[in-house]
């Protein structure tokens, strides 16, 4: 792929935009045998694109990158696999675009319908996660849209890479190599261009930590959905399986504390927290989590740090966590609307009054009952993969796909009406 650089992110734009009017009328077929194409290539050419990532890798680490953004960087023939195996899964998936939504017939005999048709182009920001680039590219090219591509100077090989596969399997399958574009400069000044084409870019979708938000926020010109911070609660209520909520619990927090979907927050109803919190604390504690929490929680697990507005509110990433003890369910969603950002919030109960209650007020794009809040995800949704989490309502919440990847058009049949 040829280099770019400011001056030349318009004309990658061009280009997206050339491509995806070819794009929005490509049959299933095409769509399909190129994402089939590339998931081979993927496995094909695994040794090339471990080669650049270990590139990659060796100078993120010179660099002094942190253990968890190291992982994120890192490529193994697994999740090659995965890749692979993501590509395969949503060419399996039915084609959303085309699709009637309703349809009615007016009076004076004019049939209206309402069609899902691609957004155009979309362009995606990210850092970090070569992967994104081959889930990314894989949605988009099914949905009918062209892909423009940014990611991290941290994981420009590996993305170079894996876009330049995206672009053989689309020319293998007939349709254009521009249907996956990599901005290869990775100035600030370049993103922010990228944030500012309009007339060029239909949607813009950020993924990244809060400096990306920010620029996002104090920049782009474009529409965008934001992928935001996963400040995620999981409540324990009064009317709770103790047992069932421990496992919960623990998944939620430690399965993959490096992610948006993992629980940064507990909350214990007063009437369970003498019996419970000391217990999932000697759990969590045991694990590695550091806990801080609110006067009650730390009279019920002495040694716990204290927990301030910021702890509450914050998104860790890490093995820590927040705790609180709540009096009541009402409480309990008032600081979650208080602190939570919208991504996921779980509840633990066998009451099904208090789990409608809480989630018919909780205000998130994802509210889990008796179920971690680790499943709010694309693949686990059954959306073959995502593009992001949409922590916003419109025109997008929650788990990103091929229907997320659409709008609409309304299609209009007459027969020579003329309106009087």
């Amino acid at each position: 792929m040829e280099p770019s650089s400011p001056s030349l992110v318009a004309d990658l734009g061009r280009r997206a935009k050339a491509a995806s009017r070819v794009l929005a009328t490509a049959s299933t077929a095409a769509k399909d045998e190129a994402l089939r194409a590339a998931a081979d290539l993927l496995e094909q050419r695994s040794g090339d694109v471990l080669s650049a990532n270990a590139v990659d890798l060796e100078a993120a680490a010179a660099g002094g990158m942190e253990p968890g953004p190291l992982d994120r960087l890192r490529l193994t023939d697994a999740r090659l696999s995965g890749m692979a195996a993501g590509l395969r899964k949503v060419a399996a998936l039915p084609d959303p675009v085309g699709e009637v939504l309703d349809g009615w017939r007016r009076p004076n005999g004019l049939e209206i319908s309402r069609v899902r048709v691609p957004l155009g182009v979309v362009a995606i920001i990210y850092e970090n996660r070569p992967n994104v680039t081959s889930d990314a590219g894989g949605l988009c090219l099914k949905s009918g849209n062209a892909a423009l591509l940014r990611g991290s100077s941290t994981a420009l090989r590996s993305n170079q890479a894996v876009a330049a596969i995206l672009r053989e399997g689309a020319a293998k399958a007939g349709l254009p190599e521009d249907s996956v574009l990599l901005v290869d400069d990775v100035s600030h000044e370049a993103a922010v261009e990228l944030m500012q084409l309009t007339g060029l870019v239909d949607c813009l979708i950020p993924r990244g930590g809060p400096s990306l938000v920010r620029s996002i926020l104090d920049n782009a010109k474009v529409p965008y959905v934001i992928d935001g911070d996963g400040n995620c609660h999981v409540y324990v209520d009064a009317a709770a399986d103790l047992d069932r909520a421990l496992d919960i619990v623990l998944n939620a927090k430690t399965q993959r504390p490096s992610v948006c979907n993992a629980a940064e927050s507990l909350l214990v109803h007063a009437a369970v927290a003498d019996g419970f919190l000391p217990r999932a604390a000697a759990a969590l504690q045991g694990a590695g989590v550091e806990l801080v929490g609110d006067e009650a929680a730390r009279r019920l697990v002495p040694g716990m740090g204290e927990a301030t507005d910021d702890d509450f509110g914050r998104e860790f990433l890490a093995l820590k966590m927040s705790v609180a003890v709540v009096p009541d369910l009402e409480a309990a969603v008032a600081h979650v609307n208080r602190f939570g950002t919208g991504h996921t919030e779980a509840i633990v109960t066998q009451d099904v009054t208090a789990a409608r209650r809480f989630v018919g007020a909780v205000d998130a794009g994802t509210v889990t009952v008796n179920a971690s809040t680790r499943f709010t995800d694309g693949e686990e949704f059954g959306f073959g993969a995502e593009i992001g989490i949409s922590t916003q309502k419109l025109h997008a919440r929650g788990p990103m796909a091929l229907r997320e990847l659409t709008t609409y058009k309304y299609v209009v049949w007459g027969d020579g009406q003329i309106r009087s």
